[in-house]
C-alpha cells in the first residue's frame, strides 16, 4: 500500500497552468461553478494545489504489480534478451488450443519458425496503430497505478494473420513466465476482440507508453490493453495467444477472487486534502475522478464534523450536505514526458484539427477536480469526496460490491486549529 500511495503522490507533480487556460464550454462551466463564485483563482492555497497537478504519469514513475511473479523488472539487458523481452528478441505465438477443436489455418509459433516478431507487429501498426488515453488501476486498488497514453496495434489484426477458421469462442493470452511458474493470463470473448462499437477503442497489443517503447520493467516490450477494463485484463510481457472453443473465462486473477469481467467504475479520490488548517481559513481541495463506463456528471465534496455521528440508516451518506466541486478542463500540457507536453496526432477521441478532446471527461481516463471549502471552526472534521455518474447515480452505487472495483467513499480527517 505504501508503494501505491507513493506512486499516486508522484503522479501529482509539475503540470502547470492546468487551471488557467480554460476555453469554450469548459470556461462556461467553470464560471457557473461554486469555485468561481468563491473567487478561487485569487486564493493562493488553491492555486498552488492546482499547479501541482499532473495528468499523465511519467513511465519511470508508473507503478507495476507483478501478480504472476515473473520477476522481470530488475533483470539485466542480457537476460531480457535471452527470454525475449527486448524488441529485437520478442516474439508472439498465436495458436489453436490443443485441448479443443479450434481450427486455425496458419498458426504463428516459434516451433514452426513463423512467430510474429517486433518487425511484424510494426508492419501491422503502420496501417492500424491506435493511440488512446487509459487509466491503469487494479480491481482492488484504492489508488490508480498510472494514467497513460497508450499506442498499440489492434489485437484483431494480429489474430487475422493466423487465419482463424472455426470453433473459436474465446481467446486467452499469456505472459512470459520463468520455469516452474505458471503463466499469468487473461481471456476475452472472440467477439470483443474482432468487433468494436463505433467511436470506441479496440483491444490492442500495446508497444508504447507516453510515446516511449514500453520497457520490460513496465510490462514490455508488448502488453495487452483492454479499454474499459481493470488492469487484470491487461496482461504484461505477452508472448502467447491461444484460440479456443472453451467458452469459460480462465483469467488467472479470477483465482484471486476478483471479478475479471467487471468494467471500470466511476469514483473520486483526494490528491490534496490537508490534514490541518487554521480556524476560519478556507481549505484547498484537489483530487482525481476515475471515469468509468457510466461516465461522470459531477464531483462533490463533504465536510462533516466528527462531533456528529453518521446516521446508521444512511451508510452511503446520501442525505449529507454534499457540495459541488469544479471539474477542471483538459490540460494544455499533458505531462508524462511527452515532447512539449502535447498529445501526438491521431489520438482517439481528439479533434484532429485542434488536438483537444472531442468530449470531456474522457471515459476510462481521469479528470482532476478542485474545491475551496469555506473556513471552519476549531475541531475535527471528516473530508469526503464522491462522484455522480451520467445516470445520476452517486458513488458508491451502482456497484458497491467488493472484488468488482473499489468505490468506497474516501474519508480523511482534517484537524482545524483554533
Amino acid at each position: 500500500m505504501q508503494n501505491r500511495e507513493h506512486s499516486l503522490r508522484e503522479h501529482c507533480q509539475q503540470t502547470r497552468r492546468y487551471f488557467f487556460e480554460l476555453g469554450g464550454m469548459a470556461a462556461a462551466a467553470w464560471a457557473a461553478s461554486p469555485l468561481a463564485a468563491a473567487d478561487a483563482a485569487s486564493d493562493p492555497r488553491l492555486r498552488k494545489a492546482i499547479e501541482a497537478l499532473e495528468y499523465l504519469t511519467p513511465v519511470e514513475r508508473a507503478y507495476l504489480l507483478d501478480k504472476g511473479k515473473a520477476n522481470v523488472a530488475k533483470l539485466p539487458p542480457e537476460r531480457l534478451r535471452e527470454i525475449g523481452l527486448l524488441p529485437e528478441t520478442w516474439s508472439l505465438d498465436v495458436v489453436p488450443d490443443p485441448e479443443s477443436d479450434s481450427s486455425v489455418e496458419r498458426p504463428l509459433s516459434r516451433a514452426q519458425g513463423n512467430a510474429l516478431d517486433w518487425n511484424g507487429l510494426m508492419k501491422v501498426a503502420e496501417k492500424h496503430a491506435v493511440r488512446f488515453l487509459h487509466l491503469c488501476v487494479c480491481t482492488n486498488g484504492a489508488d490508480p497505478y498510472h494514467m497513460t497514453l497508450w499506442e498499440g496495434a489492434p489485437l484483431r489484426e494480429v489474430l487475422w494473420l493466423a487465419k482463424p477458421q472455426a470453433n473459436i469462442r474465446r481467446v486467452y493470452y499469456q505472459s512470459y513466465h520463468p520455469d516452474g511458474v505458471a503463466p499469468f493470463q487473461g481471456s476475452l470473448a472472440l467477439g470483443q476482440i474482432l468487433e468494436t462499437p463505433p467511436g470506441q477503442t479496440p483491444v490492442v497489443l500495446a508497444y508504447k507508453m507516453n510515446g516511449q517503447v514500453i520497457p520490460a520493467s513496465h510490462g514490455g516490450p508488448v502488453r495487452v490493453v483492454v479499454p474499459g477494463a481493470y488492469g487484470s485484463k491487461s496482461i504484461k510481457w505477452v508472448q502467447r495467444i491461444v484460440l479456443t472453443n472453451n467458452y469459460r473465462a480462465n483469467d488467472s486473477d479470477a483465482e484471486l477472487n476478483n471479478d475479471t469481467e467487471s468494467p471500470l467504475k466511476t469514483r473520486a479520490r483526494f490528491i490534496n486534502a490537508p490534514k490541518e488548517s487554521a480556524a476560519g481559513e478556507p481549505v484547498a481541495l484537489t483530487g482525481m475522478a476515475q471515469v468509468g463506463i457510466s461516465g461522470l456528471a459531477k464531483v462533490q465534496y463533504l465536510v462533516h464534523s466528527q462531533k456528529e455521528p453518521w446516521p446508521a440508516d444512511d451508510p452511503d451518506w446520501t442525505r449529507a450536505d454534499w457540495k459541488d466541486a469544479a471539474i477542471l478542463s483538459p490540460p494544455t500540457n499533458w505531462g508524462g514526458g511527452l515532447p512539449d507536453g502535447k498529445l501526438p496526432a491521431g489520438a482517439n477521441g481528439m479533434d484532429p484539427k485542434t488536438g483537444k478532446p472531442l468530449e470531456w471527461p474522457v471515459r476510462f481516463a481521469i479528470v482532476h477536480w478542485a474545491a475551496l471549502a469555506p473556513g471552519l471552526a476549531a475541531g475535527s472534521y471528516d473530508l469526503c469526496c464522491r462522484t455522480i455518474d451520467l445516470n445520476g447515480i452517486a458513488q458508491p452505487m451502482p456497484r458497491p460490491l467488493l472484488r468488482t472495483g473499489v468505490t468506497a467513499i474516501q474519508r480523511v480527517t482534517l484537524a482545524v486549529k483554533g
